[in-house]
């Protein structure tokens, strides 16, 4: 008993502080009948009690608890970051809000904690060669975005190694917007994509959008109707339902369908789709047009599982249905 008339019980400490075949219990503090764990009580009663003793117990208090706490998942941070290639090279037309793609998919993958960006104006790294100057090819990348336009400049070399990036090497492919409005003079790229652009019959306007795959990881968080403003790509020939997952359309009931830019008979237009491309994954959604696209948290959030998805870290059901009836 100490002056103070608290007993502490503790392990037995050698000189050096040491734990010496002493039990695995919490120590614990007895003041006047008072016993428990010891906690903000404990300390106050042992304040009297010898300076050596408490610092014993504190340390022997803080071993034992280090030793018992469970073993945690390995933090995010520590996880292997996949790595994503967005390309903003242009041919054609200037999109106002490229430099806003970009800076989103590198945001939403430093906000994840599950991918790094490179981004790149140019089409260098498209390729599988070895290149030097600390420049990286197709080989470091899980997956790679476009947001461009126009028959780019890629050798034969480097469109073959695209290709196969996607379809051989089972990586990912992210079509923003203008994607389809690139390589037309290039058919093999309109079918990895899935379609090519063929006007925007209504230009930018409040699209009315339909949920078509409510299940779906990267679209379901959507309303079942909505609009956005953004400017809609109107789907080439090339596009078939035999060949993508729709994902979102517009509602071709709240659209002029007299306009003489519509081309499609079917009054079919995807909004977004996804597809496999030999052992890749294919992803595309025509919204990215204008600023107001990427600051909404709804889009934003189908690009951050749509990354997802190409880098191979999601899983969706991929398989080509009709449209449906309603």
């Amino acid at each position: 008993m100490n002056p103070t008339g608290c007993s502490a019980d503790v392990l037995p400490l050698a000189d050096d502080g040491e734990v010496r075949n002493g039990s695995a219990e919490m120590p614990s503090i007895d003041c006047g009948g008072l016993q428990g764990p010891q906690g903000v009580g404990d300390m106050m009663c042992a304040i009297g009690a010898n300076p050596m003793k408490i610092v014993r117990i504190l340390t022997a208090a803080l071993i034992i608890a280090g030793l018992s706490m469970p073993l945690s998942s390995p933090l995010r941070a520590q996880q292997k970051r996949k790595r994503l290639l967005v390309i903003g090279a242009v041919k054609g037309f200037q999109h106002d809000s490229t430099s806003q793609a970009m800076a989103t998919l590198w945001n939403l993958g430093r906000e994840s904690a599950l991918w790094d960006t490179y981004i790149k104006t140019d089409t260098q790294w498209i390729t599988k060669k070895k290149l030097d100057g600390n420049a990286k090819n197709l080989d470091y990348f899980d997956a790679v975005a476009f947001y461009t336009t126009g028959e780019l400049d890629m050798d034969d070399e480097q469109k073959a190694a695209l290709l196969a990036f996607v379809r051989d090497d089972g990586k990912g492919f992210l079509g923003v917007h203008s994607a389809i409005d690139t390589f037309y003079k290039w058919p093999e790229f309109g079918e990895m994509t899935g379609a090519y652009f063929n006007e925007h019959p209504w230009g930018t306007f409040e699209a009315p959008v339909i949920l078509e795959d409510p299940t779906n990881p990267i679209v379901r968080h959507f309303p079942s109707a909505f609009t956005t403003w953004d400017e809609i790509y109107q789907p080439s020939k090339e596009f078939s339902r035999e060949k993508v997952r729709v994902l979102l359309r517009l509602d071709e009931t709240k659209l002029d369908l007299k306009n003489p830019r519509v081309h499609r008979t079917d009054n079919d237009f995807a909004v977004a789709w996804l597809k496999t491309y030999g052992k890749g994954r294919v992803f595309y959604s025509t919204f990215g047009h204008t600023p107001e696209s990427w600051d909404r948290p709804d889009v934003r959030k189908m690009w951050l599982e749509a990354t997802k998805w190409c880098l191979g870290d999601i899983t969706v059901d991929t398989t080509p249905r009709p449209r449906p009836a309603k």
